[in-house]
């Protein structure tokens, strides 16, 4: 999917817990900072990956960087492949760096909460969903975020912390474009944009709150994880999401 020069939504499918969906990692490039991959789907899917880019005339060798929107499994879940493919730094903000690099278990793969939605998919998605858990993945992160920064690359990108699905959330402003890349902070649901799912953020509260780091900035497009783009009335649609936040 399109989202603006060099700048590619990549459509994958993805499944989690007997849940189809597709998610949108975003692809970055140019020919002096080379490819800057945002999010990086399910373990497993750095073929899928790789397609994608081949659609675009790239390489997996282009990736230069990883930034790492939050610690999700279906967010970090294939960088530790793809870093080790293409030496590629992996960046994350500070709060969600021990549990991307698996120092600490992953805040939502907790067995205990998930236990019960395992008693409907079948057996072997079962299996496989358990094998998943009991070895999740980790990638080392190189560049620790605080938020706040203004990364120097695809004309800068700004890192906003919005924490509350995770510790560590953030969402990335790609400036040239006016674009967010809202990771899990926002989501579109029949073409409207909303805030965070409140079954998957341990913090709502405090995830709706954040949205207010999201003021300072004109944005036109806001590309979620969950959904693909809004583009339609987006500033109006934020002030609003925001005002509910306080």
């Amino acid at each position: 999917m399109r989202i603006g020069e060099n700048t590619e939504a990549l459509e994958i499918t993805m499944s989690l817990l007997g849940n189809r969906g597709v998610i949108y990692p975003v692809l970055l490039w140019d020919d002096t900072d080379g490819a800057t991959l945002v999010d990086t789907g399910m373990p497993g899917q750095l073929a899928d990956i790789e397609g994608k880019l081949r659609d675009l005339g790239l390489k997996l060798t282009d990736i230069r960087r990883i930034l790492l929107t939050h610690q999700d499994i279906d967010h970090i879940g294939s960088a530790g492949d793809i870093a080790r493919a293409t030496g590629a730094e992996v960046y994350a903000h500070d709060a969600d760096v021990p549990y991307i690099q698996g120092e600490r278990p992953l805040l939502k793969l907790d067995m205990s909460r998930i236990e019960s939605r395992l008693l409907a998919p079948p057996k072997e998605q079962q299996d496989r969903v358990r094998a998943l858990l009991s070895s999740p993945p980790s990638v080392k992160v190189d560049r620790v975020l605080n938020g706040g920064e203004k990364l120097p690359f695809h004309g800068g990108i700004v890192v906003i912390p919005t924490p509350g699905h995770t510790p560590g959330h953030v969402c990335y402003y790609l400036k040239t474009q006016m674009l967010l890349m809202a990771g899990d902070a926002l989501r579109v649901e029949e073409g409207s944009l909303i805030g965070p799912s409140p079954m998957a953020t341990p913090d709502m509260r405090r995830a709706v709150s954040s949205l207010k780091n999201l003021q300072p900035y004109r944005i036109d497009t806001v590309l979620c994880y969950h959904g693909g783009l809004a583009q339609r009335e987006v500033g109006s649609r934020l002030r609003e999401l925001t005002r509910i936040g306080g």
